[in-house]
């Protein structure tokens, strides 16, 4: 049987990974394939946007390939676009690559597929109108703003909606590649392709751990004003009645205000509050859960793990365990 071709392809990038990341995989798979008597293995191709066969890259360096992908006319098992850059979007030097892009579809290329801010390409060649669909959680607000006929959801590392697929931040191509392996080849060989790479084959959590729960706010709005003394209360039980006594407001006048202005009721913003002063806790110290939760004012350890799961979608533990400061002294 014939090889099934991977294309992997770049408008522009900031990060190696999201070409490296899906490359490795599948030269990998194909290592262990070949291993097992396996020749149907990939053939992987990275292409460039551009008639030129070039590639920049945030890291100085250009990366030339051996053709440009409007070159490939005849069916393709698995598209990857990995990255994007919205200056770039309208250069004419694109136009071709999107007229190329917007040709392709199930009939002709059995997966198509985005790594991190390539999502953006997608929607731009109307692949993912009215589909589910990832992006990396900085962007997922600004994908929703300007492709509303998508349905975003910034919080899985990769999702799939029939024959397309989307993944989040850069690392997570590695993710959404070795899902495909999985789906081609059983999880034996996914598996092992992973512990090569000394990678998780099912990555635990979400990208809902990565970003900030609360906007940053200009320091006249009203959940700035009240940021500062809801910070130092957090121990306490705190109620609307008491931050609208903070600001010189009725009850009912701040919280129609505070709800205007946020777009969250006052309750839900100290919960997610207490939850950010947590993070940090679990993030760059050694105090104990139960002790991080008092501190919090979060309710103990079965309240405070609810209140995890329900806005990161993983437990304390779990996440301390992820994002605790790096070569930390033993």
């Amino acid at each position: 049987m014939a090889r099934k071709q991977v294309v992997i392809v770049t408008i522009s990038s900031n990060m190696l990974v999201v070409i490296a990341g899906p490359t490795d995989v599948f030269f990998i798979a194909n290592k262990i394939l070949e291993s097992r008597g396996i020749t149907d293995g990939y053939e992987v191709v990275v292409a460039a946007a551009t008639a030129d066969k070039k590639i920049d890259t945030g890291t100085g360096m250009s990366i030339v390939c051996q053709q440009a992908v409007m070159d490939i006319n005849t069916p393709i098992d698995t598209l990857i676009i990995g990255g994007y850059d919205a200056r770039d979007s309208s250069q004419p030097a694109l136009k071709d690559f999107y007229d190329w892009l917007a040709t392709r579809d199930e009939r002709n290329t059995r997966r198509i597929a985005s790594v991190c801010s390539g999502a953006f390409a997608l929607a731009k060649a109307g692949i993912l109108d009215g589909r589910k669909a990832t992006t990396h959680w900085f962007y997922a607000d600004k994908l929703k703003q300007e492709y509303p006929e998508v349905q975003v959801n910034g919080d899985p590392m990769y999702t799939q909606d029939g024959h397309v697929y989307s993944s989040a931040g850069g690392s997570s191509g590695i993710d959404l590649a070795l899902a495909m392996v999985e789906q081609d080849f059983g999880k034996d060989i996914a598996g092992s392709v992973a512990k090569r790479m000394v990678f998780y084959l099912n990555r635990p959590g979400f990208q809902a751990q990565f970003g900030n729960l609360l906007p940053t706010y200009d320091s006249q709005h009203i959940a700035q004003k009240t940021q500062t003394w809801l910070t130092e209360h957090l121990h306490e039980k705190l109620d609307v009645n008491q931050v609208a006594e903070q600001m010189n407001m009725s009850t009912r006048n701040f919280t129609r205000v505070f709800t205007k202005q946020t777009g969250m009721p006052p309750a839900k913003f100290i919960e997610k509050l207490r939850v950010e002063a947590a993070r940090k806790y679990l993030e760059d110290t050694d105090i104990s859960i139960e002790r991080i939760a008092d501190l919090c004012g979060l309710g103990g350890l079965v309240s405070m793990r609810r209140t995890f799961l329900r806005h990161l979608m993983t437990t304390p533990s779990d996440y301390r365990r992820s994002f605790r400061t790096s070569l930390k002294e033993a």
